[in-house]
This record gives structure tokens, C-alpha cells and sequence, in this order.
């Protein structure tokens, strides 16, 4: 039977996980910032819908973190890129290095949740940002565009 020092030390593994997934979704809202830049007007609501997403997970995740006492890490004002992004490839790929960024934080989330209710959104998170990165992986030409073990 786990005494009430493991659980303790189970839910402050699960915190910190969630702070780096944390991490992960304010660098995928600024990062949209700059994918949506390059990109024609018309195709920008894909970026919108996919910004909104991480969004709503970066809310719940703040919300939970508050709720807990738990460390909250804030956005940075500004996040160093990892190419240049001077046409609608470049960001398509940019979106896939988010949302891949976002899916390896949430496997560590998965590894350290203790919680039923974080291995639910932490899945369900995974999820959705694999299934945003397959369309940007094409947008973007790569290949293979889907990844047997997302986030790995």
C-alpha cells in the first residue's frame, strides 16, 4: 500500500511533467504566431484552429497547476526559432517541429501522470497534436508523414 510520502511524490512527478507540457504549449501559441505569418490568407484557418487548440490545453493545464499549488511556468516574450521561415514549407515544417515538440512533452506527461484524469488529457492531447502534425508533415513534403510511436 503507497503511504501518503509516494503519493505526494507521484503528483509533484505528475506537476512537473505537466509544466514542462506546459512549456511545450506556450512555445506552439507563439510559435502558430509566425506559421500563420507566412502563410497565404487562405490557409490560415488551419493555424487558427490549431493556435485555439493549444490554447484551451494551455488554459486547462494552468488551471490545474493553479488548482494544485503547483508551479505555473509563464510564456517567454519571444522563442528562438529553429530555421527560417521565408515560405509556406518552411512554415508547415515549423509546425511540425510544434507540434512534435508538444507530443514528446506530453509522453512524459503520460510516464509521470498519477492521476486517471491526466492520463486522460495527456492522451487526448497526444492525440490531437499527431493528428495536427500528419497534415503539416504533408503540407510540408516530409515523409514518412506519420510516426509509429509519436512524441518517442
Amino acid at each position: 500500500m503507497a503511504d501518503d510520502g509516494d503519493d505526494a511524490r507521484a503528483l509533484d512527478a505528475e506537476n512537473e511533467a505537466l509544466g514542462v507540457a506546459l512549456a511545450a504549449l506556450h512555445t506552439a501559441v507563439w510559435g502558430y504566431g509566425v506559421v500563420g505569418a507566412a502563410l497565404e490568407s487562405g490557409a490560415r484557418g488551419i493555424v487558427s484552429a490549431a493556435e485555439t487548440a493549444h490554447r484551451d490545453v494551455r488554459d486547462e493545464v494552468i488551471a490545474l497547476l493553479t488548482e494544485r499549488d503547483a508551479e505555473v511556468p509563464a510564456a517567454e516574450g519571444a522563442y528562438a526559432l529553429p530555421f527560417p521561415v521565408l515560405s509556406a514549407v518552411d512554415a508547415a515544417a515549423l509546425a511540425v517541429v510544434l507540434e512534435e515538440g508538444a507530443t514528446t512533452a506530453w509522453v512524459r506527461v503520460l510516464d509521470q501522470a498519477a492521476e486517471r484524469g491526466t492520463r486522460e488529457l495527456a492522451l487526448q492531447a497526444l492525440t490531437d497534436a499527431e493528428v495536427r502534425a500528419v497534415a503539416w508533415r504533408s503540407a510540408a513534403g516530409q515523409a514518412p508523414v506519420t510516426r509509429a510511436l509519436p512524441g518517442l
